[in-house]
């Protein structure tokens, strides 16, 4: 892609993802993930209504009657988008590919950051570390993250998602929000690291799939190839047999992938690239409103 076609690329993911989060998703953003971060301003009497979580038992042993902390919201979040880049995001079978989706998904929570004047930050990451952008604002920064979104060449096409998520904790010193935009098709081993850096972090987890991954096409023989192995094998999806055996096989790493998710507390979205992501994710801002 020379550079003539790339900046058009740009401008056209631009004026769709600033129109989606300034019309759709500015409200349900900002609501979702502002005021997650709270920092402490003081303390006060106890009134009625008041949360008794809140109530600072060193001060209300001191003065005999019950105080409570009162936080401030933090001025401005910081956000994170980890982004997977390995061999398996550059496949499609319907109207794009995976990567994509990806890139508009994670262009339009850019404009929707800094609309709330938050800081946007990127994580590239494959089974390595491919590229790190440190969180700035503006407009300036936002379409040199879409530039290298659309052009990136990763040494790797592998994925180790355990690895990108520690260095997530380790990297982001003050508490963040971090969106993982991957189809998480790597080694269930993330769980720990995940939990660990939701503790520190506010994580949330954006799977984008084909759904071919769900269900095969009854077109005969084919030739399939694994974009991370480089395997090459044949098979018949005619045979209704096999093509029940892939459904289930895709139903039970679902399964596997919500119970990390429960068990990490990280709220998560499954999004097919045949879907509108527009709906899906209202639904996910909207759920994280009701918490």
């Amino acid at each position: 892609m020379d550079t003539a076609d790339i900046l058009k690329k740009v401008r056209k993911i631009e004026i769709k993802s600033r129109g989606l989060s300034q019309n759709i998703f500015a409200g349900q953003y900002h609501s979702a993930f502002k005021g997650r971060g709270m920092a402490f301003s003081e303390v006060r009497e106890y009134q009625y209504g008041d949360n008794i979580r809140d109530i600072d038992w060193n001060v209300t042993a001191r003065f005999n009657r019950p105080y409570v902390k009162v936080f401030e919201e933090e001025r401005e979040l910081t956000v994170m988008l980890l982004i997977d880049v390995s061999g398996s995001l550059d496949f499609g079978t319907h109207r794009q590919l995976k990567k994509d989706m990806v890139t508009e998904i994670a262009a339009t929570l850019a404009f929707s950051a800094i609309q709330n004047n938050d800081k946007i930050g990127v994580i590239f990451f494959s089974d390595r570390i491919e590229k790190y952008i440190p969180p700035k604002k503006g407009r300036k920064h936002i379409l040199y993250i879409i530039r290298e979104m659309l052009d990136f060449h990763p040494k790797s096409k592998k994925t180790d998602l355990k690895m990108a998520v520690e260095f997530l904790t380790q990297v982001m010193k003050r508490r963040c929000t971090a969106f993982i935009l991957s189809d998480f098709y790597t080694n269930p081993n993330f769980e720990n690291a995940l939990t660990i850096c939701n503790h520190k972090h506010d994580v949330g987890a954006i799977q984008v799939y084909d759904q071919c991954a769900r269900q095969l096409p009854d077109v005969g023989l084919i030739r399939v190839v694994d974009a991370e192995s480089g395997h090459e094998m044949y098979i018949d999806t005619s045979d209704k047999r096999l093509r029940t055996a892939h459904t289930a096989y895709w139903l039970r790493r679902q399964d596997e992938l919500r119970n990390i998710f429960t068990k990490s507390n990280v709220d998560s979205v499954s999004i097919a690239t045949n879907e509108d992501f527009v709906k899906k994710l209202m639904i996910f801002f909207n759920n994280r409103n009701k918490q």
